[in-house]
C-alpha cells in the first residue's frame, strides 16, 4: 500500500512537471551566458548523435553529450548553403537577399544592421568572436574579436585582432580553443557573455592534427549507395565539378604524391595554405605519416572504380580526423564551464554553417538544396529547460537562430528579422504556436567554384521542389519514397497535384520574404 501511494504521488509530480515542461522561469533568472559553437562544413552524417553509419565508426562523444543533456534538432536547415552567406544569415535572422550577403565573392557584410552581437551588446552583454569569420569585413558589435585571415589555415594560421595580424604556431582547432578559454578567463564577470567560437574545421582541405594523422588509417567507411551517380534526369547535377574522384585536387585535398616514396604533392592549387604553412620538420612528419598509404595507391593494382573508392576513403579518413579535434574542443569547453561553475547558467549551442556531402552523389562540398548540403546539425544545451535528451522534428532554419537567441536573452526581437524563435518548441510551450510547414532555400553563386547552378526552392516534410531558374529547369522529389533524391519526378503525372501545391507554396514564400525579381532570373 505504501509503495502504491508513493508511486501515485511520483506519477502526479512527474505529470505536473511534464505539463509545465519542468522548466525554470527565465524572467526570474539572471541573463544567461551564451556560448555559440559553429564549425564549418560539419555534415550531420559525421555527428554520432544523429546515428548515421559513418559516425558510428567515428563517434563524437563530447558533442553527443550536449544532445543527451539538451535538445537535438532533427530537421534543421540552412537558407543558402555556402560559408559567408550562411554566417550572415545566422547573425541577422534574415535570408541572404535581405541581409545583403548573397555569395562569398564580391560582397561585404554590413555589420551595422541589427545582428545578434549588436543587439546583445546594447543590452548589457559582453560579446566576442574567436575563429573563422569569413565575411569580408571586420566584425562589428563585438567587444573583442580574434579571427582567422580569410578562410584561415589548419597549420600555423594567421589571426586578426583589432590591432594586429599575427601568425600563431600550432593546429587551428587547438589554437581557437585556447584563445576562447583565455578570453573567458579575462572577461568582465559582472556581465553575461555572448561568445561565438567558430572553427575552421572540418572545411576543405581536411588536414588533421598531427596526433590524428593515423586515427582512421585502417577504418573502411561505408560507400554511399549513390557514390557512382550518373545524374540521370538532373541536368544541373550532371554539370557540376565537385566529384571526389574526378574534381578533388589530388595533392591539395587528398594528400597524394607523384609516385612511390615521393615527397612531392600532386596538384595543389593553394600551396600557401598547405605545405607553405608548415615548418620543414612538420612537412617531413606529415609525408612520413602518409607514405605507406600513398605507396599503396601506386603499388596495388586497382580498377578505376576501385581507385574512386580509395579516394573516398582517403577523404573520409582526413575529414573525420578533423572532426575528432572539434569534438575534443567541445569536450574542453564543457569541462571548463563545469570547472568554473558556469554550466547552470550558460546556454551552449552547437551547429555548423551548412551541411556537407560525404560521398553522396559522388560529391564533396555543399551549395545544393539536396538534403546532405541543405540539412545542418543543431544541438542546444539549455540549462533552463529541464527535459533532457529531447528532439525537435519541426522544420527549423538558420534564419531562426537570431530570434531564438534574443528571446533566450530576454531581448526584443526586431520586426525585420525573418526567422521565428523556436524556443517555444524547445520548452514544450507550443500553445498558440502555428509553426511553419515549409522552408525557402536560395543559392546564388553561379558562375563559381564547382559550377553549381543558381537555384531556389521549397521543402515540406515530404516533398521538395527546386528551380534552376537561369535555365528554367525544375526538379521534384518525394523524400519519403526517394530519400537519396535520385529520381526527379517533376514530369510524373501522378504528382500533378503535389506539383501545383508546391509551385503555389514557393510563390507564397517568395512574396513573404520579399525576394526581388533581380534574384530570380
Amino acid at each position: 500500500m505504501r509503495f502504491a501511494y508513493f508511486f501515485t504521488i511520483t506519477l502526479f509530480i512527474s505529470s505536473l512537471l511534464s505539463s509545465c515542461g519542468g522548466n525554470v522561469d527565465r524572467s526570474k533568472q539572471p541573463k544567461p551566458n551564451i556560448l555559440f559553437i559553429m564549425t564549418d562544413d560539419h555534415a550531420m552524417q559525421a555527428l554520432s548523435a544523429y546515428g548515421h553509419p559513418i559516425s558510428k565508426l567515428a563517434p563524437t562523444p563530447n558533442i553527443d553529450r550536449l544532445a543527451q543533456e539538451g535538445t537535438l534538432f532533427l530537421e534543421n536547415y540552412c537558407a543558402n548553403s555556402i560559408c559567408g552567406p550562411s554566417r550572415a544569415t545566422v547573425l541577422t535572422g534574415k535570408h541572404s537577399h535581405a541581409n545583403g550577403f548573397v555569395k562569398n565573392d564580391g560582397t561585404k557584410f554590413n555589420g551595422h544592421q541589427p545582428t545578434i552581437p549588436n543587439i546583445l551588446q546594447k543590452n548589457g552583454y559582453q560579446t566576442a568572436v574567436i575563429g573563422k569569420w569569413h565575411l569580408n569585413t571586420k566584425p562589428v558589435g563585438f567587444n573583442y574579436y580574434k579571427i582567422l585571415n580569410d578562410q584561415g589555415e589548419y597549420i600555423n594560421p594567421d589571426f586578426i585582432t583589432k590591432d594586429t595580424m599575427t601568425q600563431e604556431m600550432g593546429y587551428v582547432t587547438d589554437l581557437i580553443t585556447e584563445s576562447t578559454i583565455d578570453w573567458l578567463d579575462n572577461r568582465d564577470e559582472d556581465q553575461p557573455f555572448f561568445l561565438m567560437m567558430q572553427h575552421k574545421a572540418p572545411h576543405r582541405n581536411w588536414i588533421p592534427a598531427e596526433k590524428y594523422y593515423h586515427l582512421f588509417e585502417d577504418v573502411e567507411f561505408p560507400v554511399p549507395n549513390n557514390y557512382f551517380d550518373n545524374y540521370d534526369g538532373r541536368l544541373a547535377a550532371a554539370g557540376q565539378e565537385m566529384n571526389i574522384y574526378r574534381d578533388a585536387y589530388e595533392g591539395h585535398d587528398l594528400k597524394m604524391v607523384t609516385g612511390v616514396n615521393s615527397d612531392t604533392l600532386l596538384y595543389d592549387r593553394w600551396p600557401q595554405v598547405f605545405f607553405g604553412r608548415m615548418t620543414e620538420e612538420e612537412r617531413k612528419r606529415f609525408l612520413e605519416a602518409y607514405r605507406e598509404r600513398n605507396n599503396d595507391y601506386y603499388l596495388t593494382e586497382r580498377t578505376e572504380e576501385e581507385k574512386a573508392v580509395w579516394k573516398l576513403q582517403r577523404y573520409l579518413q582526413d575529414y573525420l580526423a578533423c572532426v575528432r579535434s572539434v569534438d575534443d574542443s567541445v569536450g574542453e569547453m564543457y569541462e571548463y564551464l563545469e570547472e568554473k561553475g558556469l554550466l547552470d547558467n550558460t546556454i551552449v549551442i552547437y551547429t555548423s554553417d551548412q551541411g556537407f556531402f560525404l560521398g553522396e552523389h559522388g560529391w564533396f562540398d555543399k551549395r545544393w538544396m539536396y538534403e546532405e548540403s541543405f540539412r545542418m546539425p543543431l544541438i542546444i544545451r539549455d540549462p533552463y529547460i529541464k527535459e533532457k535528451g529531447k528532439s525537435i522534428s519541426e522544420l527549423t532554419q538558420n534564419i531562426d537562430f537570431a530570434p531564438t537567441i534574443l528571446q533566450m536573452a530576454g531581448v526584443e526581437i526586431p520586426n525585420e528579422m525573418q526567422g521565428e524563435s523556436f524556443l517555444p518548441l524547445m520548452s514544450g510551450d507550443k500553445k498558440g504556436v502555428d509553426w511553419r510547414k515549409s522552408l525557402y532555400y536560395h543559392y546564388y553563386e553561379y558562375p563559381g567554384f564547382h559550377s553549381v547552378k543558381a537555384h531556389n526552392g521549397v521543402k515540406t516534410d515530404q516533398y521538395k521542389l527546386i528551380h534552376f531558374y537561369n535555365d528554367d529547369v525544375w526538379e521534384l522529389y518525394d523524400l519519403q519514397e526517394d530519400p537519396d533524391e535520385m529520381n526527379n519526378i517533376y514530369d510524373d503525372i501522378a504528382y500533378e497535384e503535389v506539383k501545383y501545391h508546391l509551385h503555389n507554396e514557393l510563390e507564397r514564400l517568395i512574396i513573404q520574404y520579399q525576394v526581388s525579381d533581380k534574384y530570380l532570373h
